[in-house]
């Protein structure tokens, strides 16, 4: 039947978007961002009434046949209006392909434009965002909401325009054929509008939950099925007890998909009863009338055809409000994401760091970790819950200078500082007082007037769980310097201590790391990520525990390979292996955000220290930490 198909997505639209209160700047930013459009749109918009009014030009046409053409044994008439039909269905044939051939591209194009300002936006936000948001939502926002924001431009907006256009002018000839039978077959209408209020409401409800339940399927699925929960699963042996837990959620799903169905199914039935009625109330009142004198065959013929035109569009114009207000929440939603500003923006006016930038300075660095409130959006987040005091100082007055080509090492207990100092280097968060500095003896600038890209630049990471990209060892290590050829590569892989194992695998470079690299052991991955370090080769270096995943032999290959590629740059490390910061040019230990010693190895053993009390800071809450025997030697090992 016409219409059916949309007529669903109608019924399981959420019918409570109608009372969404929606402010009158959404709209207006709806129709700026549509601005660019507008030429697509008005020339949609035209075709779109054309074809719509196309709807009553058939019927007339059967009514002239009849009553002109067959009845009067007019064999021209009849070939010439058959003509015509033939006519106005390619006509129209055409009007439908390119109404399509529009709303797809206004409808592409808006998903594209849109896909491309929240991917853009995201990619801009602070580290803090991505550690509270979850990635499933985050997605939602690029895929389902920019679709539904979509439809606003096309099914809404055309299915709106073609739906009131029929229904007037359909309405418009059956009252011109006949007024007497057009308020009779209208009077079926409440009918059919009560049945699909009653369904709706029913099926709305049962496909949201239905949608919750698959995406609890999926969430299971994905969280079972990386290699992460596939381990866990394996090494804890759940696997009848998953099994049951899976198939009670697959079963609350099949248990409303049948539901769903049968409310279909009544709701199919009551789409086909009321034209059927409507239909036999036609020909039973208009049969009469013939028989009376009063209308013709034609005209008989010609009614019960529109009716079943008219109420179609009546239907769809019953879900109207819904339908738009569906459309601008998802806009909203949309918006939502995109007014969220990121805590660490450019500058205007930024400036590049030089070439030589080496010395890096903190002054006075005092820092805290955002509340949830500040960075993320509730909506983002499965278990969003108000935080209601700040987090307390994770680093308090902390102040130290490298010089260019010095290594810094950084000791001290879980939950000090430590990557705390190692991300405020790249402005992965911004301080909360002091200053951070990069530049040479003869200039330094806070990293806060620097352009992102020019510190992104001049810092390289290698962090304790180096991630891989699904895709192949080559595309991993140009991910650092895509420019590079593969001779760099090569050395770099060569310095890393992992080019004979590269070239050992079946397709070499080509090969396929897997997902976040697990295809390969943790000393591989990290080897790989030291790689990529070196083909990057920027003038300061961090190191958070970079050889951790690596056993004796290979962290004493992949030490001397550190040691040849940080000659000349400056360092930053952090390291509880004795072995791995004897060399270094200054030892920080920190304690509860301080600097509670400092000095070289030598002068640190000399010295030694009292016992520090130190508090691991998760989430603001601090909880006591083992005490050790010495404030250096406590945090390293051999």
């Amino acid at each position: 039947m016409h219409g059916m198909g949309p007529a669903f997505r109608h019924m399981r639209a959420d019918r409570s978007v109608a009372q969404h209160p929606l402010g009158r700047e959404t709209v207006r930013r709806v129709l700026g961002f549509a601005r660019p459009l507008r030429a697509q749109i008005t020339v949609f918009m035209v075709l779109t009434v054309i074809d719509a009014g196309l709807v009553v030009i058939p019927p007339l046409l059967v009514k002239k046949l009849l009553d002109d053409g067959i009845a009067e044994g007019d064999r021209g008439l009849v070939t010439l209006l058959a003509v015509l039909m033939a006519v106005v269905a390619v006509v129209g044939a055409l009007f439908s392909v390119a109404t399509g051939y529009l709303s797809s591209r206004i409808g592409e194009g808006l998903i594209f434009d849109l896909r491309a300002q929240v991917f853009a936006h995201v990619q801009r936000q602070s580290l803090a965002f991505f550690t509270r948001t979850q990635t499933g939502a985050l997605v939602s926002r690029l895929n389902n909401d920019v679709i539904g924001a979509q439809r606003a431009f096309t099914s809404t907006l055309s299915g709106t325009v073609s739906n009131a256009i029929s229904v007037v002018v359909v309405g418009i000839a059956m009252l011109a054929l006949s007024w007497r039978v057009t308020l009779l077959c209208l009077a079926l209408f409440p009918v059919l509008l009560v049945a699909s209020r009653w369904v709706g409401s029913r099926l709305a409800g049962l496909t949201r939950r239905q949608m919750d339940g698959n995406a609890d399927l999926g969430n299971t699925m994905t969280e079972r099925f990386n290699v992460g929960g596939a381990m866990l699963l394996k090494l804890f042996g759940r696997r009848e007890e998953e099994d049951r837990n899976f198939q009670a959620k697959a079963a609350v799903v099949r248990d409303l998909g049948v539901r769903i169905s049968l409310v279909q199914r009544v709701f199919v039935a009551a789409m086909l009863l009321v034209p059927a009625l409507a239909t036999a109330l036609v020909f039973g009142v208009g049969g009469n009338l013939v028989m009376s004198g009063t209308i013709t065959v034609g005209t008989l013929v010609a009614l019960s055809t529109l009716l079943v035109r008219l109420l179609g569009p009546l239907q769809g114009l019953s879900n109207v409000r819904i339908d738009v207000m569906t459309a601008l929440v998802s806009f909203e939603r949309v918006f939502e994401l995109l007014d969220l500003p990121s805590m660490v923006q450019e500058k205007p006016g930024a400036v590049s760091l030089p070439a030589d930038a080496q010395r890096l300075e903190f002054d006075d660095v005092s820092f805290r970790y955002p509340r949830a409130d500040e960075i993320s959006l509730a909506s983002l987040e499965v278990v969003a819950r108000a935080e209601q005091r700040d987090n307390v100082e994770v680093l308090r007055g902390l102040s130290f200078v490298a010089e260019p080509g010095q290594m810094i090492a950084l000791v001290g207990p879980s939950g000090a500082g430590k990557t705390t100092v190692t991300n405020l280097v790249a402005r992965l968060y911004d301080v909360g007082s002091g200053a951070v500095r990069v530049g040479n003896r003869d200039r330094m600038w806070d990293v806060r007037d620097v352009a992102l890209q020019s510190l992104e630049d001049t810092v390289g990471y290698v962090t304790q769980d180096a991630h891989m990209f699904h895709d192949t060892i080559r595309a991993n290590l140009l991910y650092a310097r895509p420019g590079a050829s593969d001779a760099d590569i090569w050395a770099a892989l060569e310095a890393a201590q992992i080019a004979f194992l590269v070239r050992s695998l079946p397709d070499g470079l080509d090969t396929v790391v897997g997902d976040r690299g697990y295809r390969l052991s943790g000393g591989e991955r990290q080897r790989l990520a030291i790689a990529r370090l070196l083909l990057k080769a920027p003038p300061i270096v961090v190191l958070d525990e970079a050889t951790a995943h690596l056993d004796s032999e290979s962290e004493m290959a992949v030490q001397h390979a550190l040691d040849a590629a940080l000659a000349g740059r400056t360092s930053l490390v952090i390291a509880h292996r004795l072995s791995t910061v004897r060399e270094a040019d200054l030892i920080l230990v920190l304690d509860e955000g301080r600097v509670v010693q400092s000095g070289t190895h030598d002068e640190l053993l000399q010295a030694g220290g009292s016992t520090p009390r130190s508090t691991r800071r998760s989430s603001g809450r601090p909880t006591p930490a083992p005490r050790r025997s010495s404030s250096f030697g406590a945090w390293t090992s051999t």
